[in-house]
C-alpha cells in the first residue's frame, strides 16, 4: 500500500515517547546562589551562639535538597542531557533527508521516523506511521524481500533490497531501494533496527535507456558489413562481433568466456605480428597486416587487419581494437587486390623469415616468421626494431658487411652463417639482396633467413658418431692385433714358470712379466668395451641389489672425505646385463667423482624407472621411447668445462695428470652401456658438479626365457669356500689348430702337446681344410681363429659341417663373440675362448669341450 505524496503536504516528523523540552537559566542560578550568600551573612551578624540553630537548619534543608535529586537522578526522575541532542542542525539532517528513516525497537515499533519515511509509506500522520513490514503487506513481489531485511534486522546485520512497486490506477509502478542496519555497536544499539526507503524510479530508468543504448550499439556492431575483436594482453579473445563469428563459423556464445585464444584464429605464424608491435609507454599505435584468420573447419579467409593498440605510461600493452575486412570477395572481383592478397599470403606463409631492412639495419616491414623468430631472441622486442640485434654479438660484423654491400648494389652476396641471440645456442644462414634504390623508400637490403639450428645439431651429432665409430673400429682393430701379441707372451710367460721353481732368482722377473701382460690385457679390454665388440655375459638383475652389494666397495674407492647416498627407485623393473661390466660401469663413474672432489662432497646414485611416455618427454636426442631403468650418478665436484664436455667419451682423452690416468675410464662406460642396449648422457656445469644419467632398457621376460638371476656376491663369496682341488687337465685326441700368426700357433701346439694332445698345425682355413680331409676323421676338435687371411673362421666352420656335421669347434678371439656369430647359420654349436689367454685357459677349455657330449 502506498500514497501519492504529491497530494499531500509533507507531514511533520514523529518521534515516540519524546520527552518534554527543559528550559534553564543563568539567572534563575545565580539568584539561588545570591539567596544562599546573604543567608550565611545575616547568621554570621547575629552571633555565633544564636545563629547555630539557624546555620544546622539551613544544612539540613540543602541536604534534603540534594537527597533528593540523588533519588530522582537514579530514578531517572532528573537527567544530565547532552546539549548536542538538542542541536537544530543535527536535527533537521534527520528530519529533512531526502531518504525515508525510521527506527525500530526491538518489537518493532517505530520510535522515530522523518517526514520522507511517512510519505514514502503513505502516512498522514505521525499516529499512522507504520513498520516495513506492515506498509507492504499482502504484496507478493515485495514480501520475499521484506523478510530477507526483517530477518537482517534481528540477527543485527546490514542489508539491502530494491523491489518494484505497481502503480494503482494506471499510475506507473516505483523502485525502491530499502536498507536496513543496527542503530549502533554496543549491544543494547544491536536490538534498534534503522531502516531507510529511497525512490530509485528515475534512477532505474536512466540505467535502462543507457542498456537499450548498448544494446543498439552492440546490435549495430555485430550486424556491420566487417568484423571485429579485442584481444587481451594474454592472448585471449575477449570480443568478437557476429559477423566476424560468422565468417569464422564459431559460436558467438562461446566467445568472450576465455575459451577462445588468438592463435586460434589466426593461420600460421600471424598472431606473432600482431604482438610484435614495439611497446612506447603512453602512445596509441595504429598498425595494418594483411594476414589469413583460419576457420573452425581448418580453411584460411584473407583478411586486412587495422590493429590499435594502446600502451599504458608503464609500456603495458591494454586490449586490443581490431578492425577486420574481408579480402577473399576481392579475389574475384579485382585481379589486381587478388594478385595482391596472392602475394601476401605467400610472403607471411614462407618457412623463411624475411624482412626489409635500411642501411643501419632498422627493420622496415617484416614477415609473420621473421615477427615470431624475432619475439623468441628477445623479450623487450630488441630484434623487431633492429635486425642486428637478432644477431650474436660474435658474429654481427658479418651481417653488417653483408647489408653494406648490398645497399652499395652488389649483388651475389655469399650467405652468412651466424649464432643467433639469445639465452640457448641457435644459429641462422642470412641471405642478403639489394633492392632499387628509391628517394622515398628506406629500404636498403632484403634479408631472407633460415634457422639452422636443428641442421647444426644433426650434423655434429653425425659426425661426432663417425667420429667414435672410426676411433672404436681403430681401437677394436689395435686391440685385437695386440692380443695376439699378448697371447704370445703370456703363453711364453707361462711355459717360463713351469719351467722355474719359485726359489729361482729370475721366478719374481718371471712374474713381473706375467703381471704386466696382465695389466695390458685389461687395457685392451678397455678398448674392446669402447668399441663394443668385448663379449658380454648378460644375465636378468635387479639393480637396487646390485647397487646394495657395492655399496661397501664404493666407500672404500670414494674415502671418508666423499659421503655416498643412495635412493632407490621403488619397483624397479629388471634389465639384462653384465654383471660385471655393470660394476666396472658404476666404479669406473664413482672414481672420476672422486677425483672431482679432492676436498670432499657427496656422491649420489639414484634410480628410478622411466616410462615409454616419461622418455618421449625428455630432450635426450638419440634415444627412442621405451621402457628404461635410470641411474642417475651425480657429484658436487668441480664440473667439467662446456668446450670439453663433448670429447669425454673419447678413448685416451683426460683431463687428469699424466700417471693418473689412461683417458679408457669413460671411453668403457660408454662402450658397454651402447653394447648393453643403453643410453649414456652427462650434465654438468663448472664448480656445480657433474650427473651422469644411465637409461639401461627393461627387460620383459615374456619376450625372452630368462634364465635365473645370480647373485652378484656369488663370486666373491666364493673366495671364502674351502679350495677346491685342482682339477685334471691333461687329455687325448687329435687336435686341428688354425691360427695365423706363426709364433702364437707354435706356442698353442706346444702346449697342449704338453697335455698329451696330439696336434695338426695350420696357418690359414684352406690349410686347415685340407689337413682335415687328409685325416678323414681322425679330428677330434678343431681350435682356429676367427680372423684369418684367405678364408675367415666363419667360413672355415660352413666349409667344416658339410664335411663333418659333428666335429667340436673353439673359436678363440681378440673381439667380441657377438662381432662374427651373426655371420653363422642359426643353431650354430661352437665354443668361444677371448684373447688374450693363458695355457691354463686354453687347456681347460679344449678339456671340457672334449669331454661334453
Amino acid at each position: 500500500m502506498t500514497a501519492e505524496t504529491d497530494n499531500h503536504p509533507s507531514p511533520e516528523p514523529f518521534l515516540a515517547h519524546e520527552p518534554a523540552r527543559r528550559g534553564g537559566s543563568i539567572v534563575l542560578v545565580l539568584l539561588v546562589a545570591a539567596g544562599i550568600v546573604a543567608v550565611a551573612v545575616a547568621l554570621m551578624t547575629i552571633g555565633r551562639a544564636q545563629a547555630q540553630p539557624y546555620i544546622l537548619g539551613v544544612l539540613a534543608l540543602l541536604a534534603m535538597v540534594g537527597l533528593f535529586n540523588l533519588f530522582a537522578f537514579a530514578a531517572g526522575i532528573i537527567r544530565f542531557t547532552d546539549r548536542t541532542a538538542d542541536d537544530p542542525v543535527m536535527g533537521h539532517i534527520a528530519d529533512h533527508a531526502y531518504d525515508g528513516l525510521a527506527v525500530t525497537d526491538p518489537r518493532g515499533h517505530v520510535v522515530y521516523s522523518n517526514a520522507a519515511y511517512l510519505a514514502l509509506t503513505g502516512a498522514t500522520s505521525a499516529q499512522d506511521v507504520r513498520p516495513i513490514e506492515r506498509v507492504f503487506i499482502g504484496n507478493p513481489d515485495v514480501s520475499e524481500a521484506v523478510f530477507r531485511l526483517l530477518k537482517a534486522a534481528r540477527e543485527g546485520k546490514r542489508q539491502q533490497e530494491e523491489v518494484r512497486i505497481a502503480g494503482q490506477g494506471g499510475a506507473h509502478g516505483r523502485w525502491l531501494r530499502m536498507r536496513v542496519r543496527p542503530l549502533g555497536q554496543s549491544k543494547r544499539e544491536a536490538k534498534y533496527a534503522v531502516w531507510s526507503i529511497a525512490d530509485i524510479t528515475r534512477d532505474r530508468e536512466r540505467q535502462e535507456d543507457v542498456f537499450k543504448e548498448l544494446q543498439h550499439a552492440i546490435e549495430y556492431l555485430d550486424h556491420a558489413p566487417c568484423g571485429f575483436f579485442s584481444v587481451n594482453p594474454s592472448g585471449e579473445i575477449g570480443y568478437v562481433n557476429a559477423t566476424l563469428a560468422n565468417w569464422l563459423d564459431h559460436d558467438l556464445a562461446e566467445i568472450g568466456s576465455g575459451g577462445l585464444k588468438l592463435t586460434e584464429i589466426v593461420s600460421g605464424d600471424g598472431a606473432s605480428l600482431l604482438t610484435s608491435i614495439a611497446a612506447v609507454p603512453g602512445e596509441v599505435k595504429t598498425e595494418v597486416f594483411d594476414i589469413d584468420l583460419r576457420m573452425r573447419g581448418g580453411k584460411t579467409m584473407p583478411v586486412r587487419l587495422y590493429h590499435k593498440l594502446a600502451f599504458g605510461a608503464d609500456g603495458v600493452p591494454g586490449p586490443s581494437r581490431t578492425l577486420v575486412i574481408n579480402r577473399a570477395r576481392d579475389e574475384h572481383s579485382d585481379p589486381e587486390r587478388a594478385a595482391e592478397v596472392r602475394f601476401m599470403r605467400f610472403f607471411d606463409h614462407t618457412p623463411m623469415a624475411i624482412a626489409t631492412v635500411d642501411r643501419g639495419g632498422t627493420v622496415v616491414r617484416a614477415n609473420a616468421r621473421f615477427a615470431k623468430l624475432a619475439q623468441s631472441l628477445s623479450a623487450d622486442g630488441a630484434a623487431n626494431k633492429s635486425i642486428f640485434r637478432a644477431v650474436n654479438a660474435r658474429d654481427r660484423s658479418l651481417l653488417i658487411a653483408a647489408i653494406n654491400q648490398a645497399a652499395e648494389g652488389q649483388g651475389d652476396i655469399a650467405p652468412v652463417e651466424a649464432m643467433l641471440d639469445g639465452p640457448k645456442e641457435r644459429w641462422g644462414q642470412f641471405f642478403v639482396t639489394g633492392v632499387e634504390k628509391d628517394e622515398r623508400d628506406a629500404e636498403a637490403a632484403i634479408v631472407y633467413m633460415l634457422e639452422t639450428t636443428e641442421r647444426r645439431t644433426l650434423e655434429n651429432q653425425i659426425n661426432q658418431s663417425q667420429k667414435m665409430d672410426m676411433v672404436g673400429q681403430l681401437a677394436g682393430g689395435i686391440a685385437h692385433d695386440f692380443n695376439n701379441v699378448l697371447s704370445a707372451i703370456m703363453m711364453a710367460n707361462d711355459f717360463l714358470l713351469n719351467a722355474h721353481k719359485p726359489t729361482d732368482p729370475s721366478f719374481q722377473d718371471i712374474m713381473q712379466i706375467k703381471q704386466n701382460a696382465t695389466r695390458a690385457a685389461t687395457l685392451v679390454r678397455q678398448l674392446l668395451a669402447f668399441s663394443r665388440r668385448q663379449t658380454l655375459r648378460p644375465q636378468v638383475l635387479d639393480l637396487g641389489d646390485a647397487l646394495s652389494d657395492l655399496t661397501m666397495l664404493l666407500r672404500r674407492l670414494i674415502g671418508e672425505k666423499v659421503k655416498l647416498d643412495l635412493v632407490h627407485g621403488r619397483d624397479l623393473w629388471p634389465v639384462k646385463v653384465d654383471v660385471s661390466q655393470f660394476e666396472q660401469v658404476i666404479v669406473n663413474l664413482a672414481v672420476n667423482a672422486r677425483d672431482a672432489m679432492p676436498d670432499g662432497g657427496k656422491l649420489t646414485v639414484k634410480t628410478a624407472n622411466v616410462s615409454s611416455d616419461e622418455a618421449t618427454q625428455l630432450s635426450y636426442k638419440g634415444m627412442p621411447a621405451a621402457d628404461y631403468v635410470r641411474i642417475d650418478i651425480s657429484d658436487t665436484g668441480t664440473g667439467i668445462p662446456a668446450d670439453i664436455v663433448d670429447k669425454i667419451f673419447e678413448p685416451f682423452f683426460s683431463t687428469k695428470e699424466v700417471g693418473k690416468g689412461t683417458g679408457l675410464g669413460l671411453s668403457t662406460v660408454y662402450g658397454i652401456v651402447k653394447q648393453t642396449g643403453g643410453f649414456v648422457y652427462v650434465d654438468s656445469r663448472p664448480g656445480e658438479g657433474t650427473s651422469f644419467r644411465i637409461f639401461l632398457p627393461r627387460y620383459h621376460q615374456e619376450l625372452e626365457a630368462a634364465p635365473e638371476p645370480q647373485a652378484i656376491s656369488g663370486a666373491r663369496d666364493a673366495g671364502a669356500e674351502p679350495p677346491k682341488p685342482k682339477p685334471d687337465l691333461t687329455g687325448h685326441g687329435t687336435i686341428l689348430l688354425v691360427e695365423d700368426e706363426e709364433g702364437l700357433r707354435s706356442l698353442n701346439a706346444r702346449g697342449l702337446r704338453s697335455r698329451g694332445y696330439s696336434v695338426i698345425e695350420a696357418s690359414n682355413g684352406i690349410e686347415a681344410i685340407e689337413a682335415l680331409e687328409e685325416k678323414q676323421g681322425a679330428v677330434d676338435l678343431v681350435v682356429s681363429d676367427v680372423v684369418m687371411p684367405e678364408m675367415d673362421g666363419p667360413t672355415l666352420l660352413r666349409e667344416m659341417r658339410t664335411r663333418n656335421p659333428n666335429l667340436k669347434i673353439i673359436f678363440v678371439s681378440g673381439y667380441a663373440e657377438e662381432a662374427f656369430e651373426k655371420s653363422l647359420p642359426e643353431n650354430e654349436q661352437f665354443a668361444f675362448l677371448a684373447k688374450p689367454f693363458a695355457l691354463s685357459a686354453l687347456v681347460e677349455k679344449v678339456k671340457e669341450t672334449m669331454t661334453s657330449s
